[in-house]
């Protein structure tokens, strides 16, 4: 890909050091039986940069409660808005704690004790308005490519995915972290088979053999549940086996070498190309690793992803809560079906009307306009898809980040 000096516009500064391409009020949901609640809050605000997140779950996991925290402290992030029924066992104080810490406002508010949920939204339509006059004047400050963290992600995939969206999305991904950006790119259990070619891309042996594991991993993760992430669409799109596909999923991470691994709600240290370890450790407890695509876009996005680039062949139409999703389609004929959705015509390279460099700077034009305040189809669409789920994971060894 052709040299150019690298884009630069205004982000929003964070306390931490951080940029953010937002300034988002979030309000999330402790608990499924507050969700309705949260949602008629964020309705009041269509069309506004209000955000719905949140976790069903009753029970406590330390996993959703690191993922709320890094989503309530993502540099997309300007306010948040905490949305408890009363008797859940989130632990709404240390996430409040957490929040205002890093220099946001937040405000709590428990249904039990407001009044029920029509004085509750009231209260909370306050708050959000409130929020938002706060957060108005947020110091604006010099961004580039450097400052990004970018993931990938994809889904519907068919036999063109790996042949025109993937690998156009690679070669993006190289010249972002030649930038200096971080990229995350997952999905270990589309990666089977492919684990000894990632070990050979990394930046220390050790990591390799990290690398290896985490597929490895994976497949006994699937083998105890009694199948794989190879949905039926894939077979109609022409996919035959997991490791075919495999090696569409793989072709998007491009060529640059692996830096690290990391695991959801990890931030990565510093530019570079890191793998998201998003298969549980420990025994099967939690079912399906990731339900759906959004699952994964949660993940990265708790690590810091500013953007998600989704790559579909089938075609997918969802976006993303806090961080924009940049929909490339790979397919030519799902393209012009779905053209309303998606930002990227990659189909083009398999209709012989762009080559894959092209798109590639296609799509990194994509992002930096994004970055810059452009909205993405997603985005202009109204599109805020979010799914937390339960997970446990054991902390990273020192061989996963090496020289950190």
């Amino acid at each position: 890909m052709p040299e150019t000096h690298a884009e630069t516009w205004l982000g929003y500064g964070r306390a931490d050091g951080r940029k953010g391409i937002r300034n988002t009020v979030a309000v999330a949901y402790l608990v499924e039986c507050a969700h309705f609640v949260a949602d008629e809050i964020v309705r009041r605000f269509r069309g506004q940069d209000v955000h719905l997140i949140g976790f069903p779950g009753c029970f406590p996991n330390d996993y959703a409660q690191k993922i709320m925290e890094r989503l309530g402290t993502h540099p997309n992030v300007g306010a948040v808005l905490l949305v408890s029924l009363g008797c859940e066992s989130f632990n709404r104080a240390k996430l409040a704690e957490v929040i205002g810490a890093s220099g946001r406002p937040v405000e709590t508010l428990v249904i039990q004790k407001s009044g029920g949920s029509a004085a509750t939204i009231a209260k909370g339509v306050s708050a959000v308005e409130r929020m938002k006059a706060q957060i108005a004047d947020v110091p604006r400050v010099p961004m580039g490519v450097s400052d990004l963290v970018v993931a990938t992600v994809c889904g519907g995939s068919d036999g063109t995915s790996g042949i025109s969206g993937n690998p156009a999305a690679g070669r993006a991904f190289d010249r972002l972290v030649g930038d200096g950006a971080a990229c995350i790119f997952e999905e270990t259990g589309e990666l089977i088979g492919c684990e000894h070619i990632m070990a050979d891309r990394a930046v220390m042996p050790e990591l390799g053999v990290e690398l290896k594991a985490c597929v490895e991993k994976a497949a006994r993760y699937y083998s105890v549940l009694g199948y794989g992430s190879f949905a039926a669409g894939n077979a109609t799109g022409g996919l035959s086996t997991i490791e075919e596909k495999s090696l569409g999923a793989y072709v998007k991470s491009g060529d640059a070498p692996i830096s690290g691994i990391i695991k959801p709600g990890d931030i990565p240290p510093r530019g570079g190309l890191y793998l998201m370890d998003v298969v549980p450790d420990g025994e099967v407890r939690f079912g399906f690793p990731n339900i759906s695509d959004n699952a994964e876009i949660v993940e990265m996005i708790a690590s810091g992803a500013h953007v998600t680039l989704f790559i579909t062949g089938r075609g997918s139409v969802v976006g993303s809560a806090i961080s924009p999703v940049i929909k490339i389609c790979a397919n030519p004929d799902t393209y012009r079906a779905l053209e309303g959705d998606m930002d990227i015509n990659a189909g083009a390279i398999i209709e012989g009307k762009s080559s894959l460099e092209d798109v590639a700077i296609e799509i990194f034009d994509q992002i930096t306009a994004t970055a810059a305040g452009a909205k993405t189809a997603s985005e202009a669409l109204g599109h805020q898809e979010f799914i937390l789920t339960y997970k446990s994971f054991d902390p990273l060894g020192p061989a996963c980040l090496p020289g950190v």
